[in-house]
């Protein structure tokens, strides 16, 4: 008796865990040229309830940040984020020229095909906090999704 209520404790637990599981589409990282220094990486987020994107980290990097673009009076501006909002059942979209991950002080350069290990940490609103590791494939810097500013080869600086 004590084994099956342990086995019924045990998966529920399980149960609520892989519901508050964010989840993770079409991850990509843009590959890099050899002197290049920063890259971003790009996906589709949707929490099953209110959740935040708060961190996210890879060996790849010496620095990994959450940034926006944004246009501000017909200029292109970037800025890093403390964290990202993802409102239960939406899906959050990171891609070139909106929402993004930036991986600076990059260790090596990102070539085409590379899988790029990524950790992304999710906090809920009681404060739970979830770790995701995923491998992103790097696509070719020319590749046909890189359309919008950050395709088009403009230098990236950091503004805090």
């Amino acid at each position: 008796m004590k084994k099956i209520l342990l086995a019924s404790i045990a998966a529920l637990a399980l149960n609520a865990w892989a519901q508050s599981s964010v989840k993770i589409e079409d991850a990509w990282v843009r590959g890099t040229v050899a002197q290049q220094k920063a890259t971003g990486a790009f996906m589709r987020l949707t929490a099953p309830r209110d959740t935040r994107l708060v961190a996210v980290s890879s060996p790849v990097a010496g620095v990994v940040e959450l940034h926006e673009m944004s246009l501000d009076n017909g200029v292109m501006k970037m800025r890093a984020i403390a964290g990202l909002a993802l409102p239960a059942g939406k899906t959050v979209e990171l891609k070139p020229g909106g929402y993004h991950v930036m991986l600076l002080d990059l260790k090596a350069p990102v070539a085409a095909e590379q899988q790029v290990p990524l950790t992304l940490v999710f906090e809920a609103q009681g404060g739970q906090r979830e770790q995701v590791e995923l491998k992103a494939p790097a696509r070719a810097l020319n590749a046909g999704a890189m359309s919008g500013p950050m395709g088009q080869g403009h230098q990236h600086g950091r503004q805090h």
